[in-house]
């Protein structure tokens, strides 16, 4: 019989042990409808997900709610909006009762006073060209010099077509600010002309992160395992898509057979009684979806499938800790 310990020598049973303690439970939460950039393919706003509530502007109420939140089991609250740093009084109601992950475009620089080890999460859409072709201005000039050498930011990088060749001099410009960074891959839900995925991009986009993993071990925070899957959208022979997704809101999930899940996993509107779908949006085509946390969470809930070969039980131990990292759950 294939266990967990009869796969694994000492020192990879103890990293196990190590993450198998920490229950993490999370759900995602729009602080505001508000933002201060209009990148072309956001899924918020492609999706009129702006739209589909009203903000709640009582802060007791913000608090309340969250109180209610953590009763219902949540250990990490994931903010995102619009752009959360423009209510800093609703991050800051999470953030006194949660565990709390901020994402930012990074031009507010969020007051470490205040918030001195909240981890956050910057976004950053290629290189300085596509940039300014998908969100109107070279965000990163900006973002590096709000957060150069702090321990609780990295930057999210999304990945597009033309960035392929081009990735090790974006990730020199992140090490060289002391910041971390882990990549995801642009879903282009927009369409915009040029940013869409062919399976040869894919193919060498994916051996590309490798490299760049092995050159930058230290900034790069990712797995050889988490590229295979987010370039090929396969786990152990199984497609991602609508029937395997993890991230899917549970009081909406009327999926059958349900799949492996997220627990107690709601992403919640502004207005704090709506639900949206998903992790991303009612509107994204499933099959073409590349959002980085969902693969996470769809190897991190299907651990017993990876209990084959220790290869397998590595690679699965490899995703949440680095999901772990990303989160704060632990050090880098």
């Amino acid at each position: 019989m294939r266990t967990v310990s009869s796969l694994l020598n000492p020192e990879w049973y103890e990293r196990y042990k190590r993450i198998s303690k920490l229950n993490i439970r999370s759900s995602i939460y729009d602080v505001t409808n508000q933002c201060n950039l209009r990148c072309k393919g956001c899924f918020f706003f492609s999706s009129n997900e702006h739209k589909a509530a009203s903000e709640e502007k009582d802060i007791e109420k913000w608090a309340a709610f969250i109180e209610g939140e953590k009763q219902r089991g949540v250990n990490l609250a994931i903010l995102i909006g619009g752009e959360p740093t423009l209510c800093l009084d609703r991050v800051a109601a999470f953030y006194n009762r949660l565990p709390t992950f901020c994402a930012t475009n990074g031009l507010i620089k969020v007051p470490r006073d205040r918030f001195p080890d909240m981890m956050l999460g910057i976004s950053l859409w290629g290189d300085e060209e596509d940039e300014k072709t998908l969100r109107g201005k070279d965000v990163f000039s900006v973002s590096s010099k709000n957060y150069e050498g702090d321990p609780h930011v990295y930057y999210l990088y999304t990945l597009t077509p033309n960035q392929t060749g081009k990735i090790a001099r974006v990730i020199r410009k992140i090490r060289n600010v002391g910041l971390k960074v882990h990549m995801q891959l642009l879903s282009n839900d927009e369409d915009v002309a040029g940013f869409n995925w062919e399976p040869e991009e894919l193919e060498a986009l994916r051996f590309e992160m490798d490299e760049i993993l092995d050159t930058f071990p230290d900034t790069v925070i990712s797995s050889k395992y988490y590229h295979e899957i987010i370039t090929t959208g396969k786990m152990l022979g199984r497609s991602f898509g609508w029937q395997e997704c993890p991230s899917v809101t549970q009081p909406l999930d009327d999926r059958r057979p349900r799949p492996r899940r997220l627990i107690e996993f709601i992403r919640w509107a502004s207005d704090l009684e709506s639900m949206h779908r998903c992790c991303t949006s009612k509107t994204r085509d499933c099959s073409t979806c590349k959002d980085g946390a969902a693969h996470m969470s769809w190897v991190m809930v299907n651990k017993r499938a990876h209990i084959q070969t220790a290869k397998d039980l590595q690679n699965w131990i490899e995703i949440y800790e680095m999901f772990a990292k990303l989160y704060q759950f632990l050090p880098w």
